[in-house]
């Protein structure tokens, strides 16, 4: 229980939750060495049950600047007050050259962070200043009062017992509460409930504004506008006055657009077929694809070197369920033929004017060029091609009509998991395929510069940046690329959801299949698959 304390309290400090989340932890922090007095709404229950009032608020103000004397302080108002839905206790009139008002939605996590005292009558950010490492000073007689986390100016005589932060959050946060979760309409645990507004509150921070997409085709606007469009329709090759640029993959854009490409758990069925994604990534300094340059991926790898022990522990066990599950990027079925014996090495075709071998391309970029070379460096091996889905699809490009002058066995229509269980090695220019199976704990050879090389889990025959440094652990790239990268949605209630909800969606096969017209048009394309430009 007090691990489970300890665990939830760390995610919600690191992912700024709060009662109400609807912050920016981006806003910069006032210069550190304040007193944060914590206002709130005029009448709430919670004051009038402690007995609150003006000259309570006002003696509590007094006390902030008495007991720290020089020090500035800073009055928080109500997110209510801030939007001038609900009165606070404190004013204008309030102010002086030492005390200011904060109103703007700053992260109490971040206040927190550079406040020498918290001041408070009954408000929850004082439970929530126990947990940033504050004693904070209590007027009133909340929940959290009395059990020696606080100051208290009228404690409650029956409370007498001494806890600890986990002890009392476990109470207030494990034991009492009942939690719910809204992708599968039942009561859950607080974990859970963490998951769901972790994603809730990521999508909200990132679409409040708006969003204008550059040159998107038109069978991606309506996937995109109900992943991104929630709290203000995008709009399309328009002007938007505080929205945000976005534009798919290396295309034309605005300088400073977030770029957008398929996540690495992206659906059941191919992109090029034209079923929707459930996971988008987006990257406000490039893109995974192309290590030219250092995208937010690069960046949340490093971030991630040195993992909590609860995020170890998720993301084995994400590992694990995908592994146990099957799950895949595009999560095609098939029989797995009868392989022969011997060390097997899996090459994986890409589609050969894709970007990530425009960009992370080495010296080898076609398909029948790396055949030939994994045959000509391993002539004993079982060597098993398996052309790119969207390619067998007649597609995109890069058949390769003579594989079996190299490879042992082609393979098509399978189920990549299952073939990944069943090889020992995968050789490959740049596809995902590889880190797919760096998840399975497979040797992984690469040709060209992906985002998963470069960082000691794999061999590599090209030069990586300079930037990427060996000793990273799997759990930590994993961690960044299918945790803290992608975006995840939830097709059956159209909210943004975590990791583990996508791929419950997707191993349960309960998701919305694309329409006859979506599905005409994705076999239209096969006959214009040289003109992929128009609708990738």
């Amino acid at each position: 229980m007090l691990n489970r304390a300890r665990t939830a309290i760390a995610r919600i400090k690191a992912a700024h939750l709060s009662k109400y989340s609807g912050n920016d932890p981006t806003l910069p922090a006032p210069d550190p060495g304040y007193v944060l007095v914590i206002d709130q709404t005029r009448g709430d229950a919670s004051v009038t049950a402690s007995k609150g009032n003006d000259a309570l608020f006002r003696e509590m103000l007094v006390f902030a600047q008495e007991e720290h004397p020089g020090c500035r302080v800073l009055i928080k108002s109500h997110p209510e007050t801030a939007q001038g839905l609900r009165a606070g206790y404190f004013g204008p009139q309030d102010e002086s050259d030492r005390v200011k008002i904060i109103s703007t939605p700053h992260s109490p996590w971040a206040l927190f962070e550079g406040a020498v005292g918290v001041y408070t009558v009954s408000s929850q950010m004082g439970f929530e200043a126990i947990f940033a490492g504050h004693k904070p000073r209590v007027f009133g007689q909340p929940f959290y009062a009395g059990w020696g986390l606080t100051q208290d100016e009228f404690p409650v005589p029956r409370r007498t017992r001494i806890l600890t932060r986990s002890q009392l959050f476990a109470a207030a946060m494990i034991l009492y509460p009942i939690w719910y979760d809204p992708h599968n309409d039942q009561l859950c645990e607080l974990e859970d409930a963490i998951d769901a507004l972790e994603a809730q509150t990521s999508e909200w921070r990132e679409d409040r504004h708006g969003w204008v997409g550059h040159g998107m085709r038109l069978w991606k606007r309506t996937p995109l506008q109900k992943m991104f469009g929630r709290y203000k329709p995008m709009r399309f090759d328009h002007f938007a006055d505080g929205a945000r640029d976005m534009a798919w993959g290396t295309t034309y854009a605005p300088p400073n657009a977030v770029r957008i490409e398929d996540g690495f758990l992206r659906s059941r069925g191919l992109g090029a077929q034209l079923v929707p994604p459930l996971s988008l990534v987006c990257d406000d300094l490039g893109i995974y694809y192309d290590p030219r340059h250092k995208s937010r991926l690069e960046a949340l790898i490093e971030t991630r070197r040195n993992l909590r022990p609860d995020q170890t522990q998720r993301v084995e066990a994400l590992m694990a369920q995908m592994c146990t599950l099957g799950v895949s990027k595009y999560n095609l079925t098939g029989a797995l033929p009868q392989l022969p014996e011997g060390r097997k090495i899996l090459v994986p075709g890409q589609v050969e004017d894709d970007a990530s071998l425009t960009f992370g391309g080495a010296d080898i970029r076609t398909n029948a060029a790396l055949l030939a070379q994994v045959r000509a460096q391993n002539p004993d091996a079982i060597v098993i091609y398996k052309p790119h889905p969207d390619v067998v699809a007649g597609l995109r490009n890069g058949a390769v009509p003579n594989a079996t002058d190299w490879a042992d066995v082609v393979v098509t229509s399978v189920d990549m998991h299952d073939l990944l269980t069943a090889i020992d090695e995968v050789w490959t220019m740049t596809s995902g395929t590889g880190f797919e199976a760096l998840i399975r704990r497979k040797k992984v050879v690469t040709f060209g510069v992906p985002f998963y090389a470069g960082w000691g889990l794999t061999e590599d025959r090209a030069q990586c940046p300079d930037r990427r440094s060996d000793g990273l652990a799997l759990e930590s790239l994993v961690h960044a690329a299918l945790i803290d990268y992608p975006r995840y949605f939830d097709p059956n209630t159209g909210l943004a959801c975590s990791v583990e909800v996508a791929i419950m969606r997707l191993t349960s096969g309960d998701i919305v299949k694309p329409s006859l017209a979506i599905r005409n048009l994705a076999k239209l394309q096969g006959i214009f698959s040289g003109w992929s430009r128009l609708w990738r």
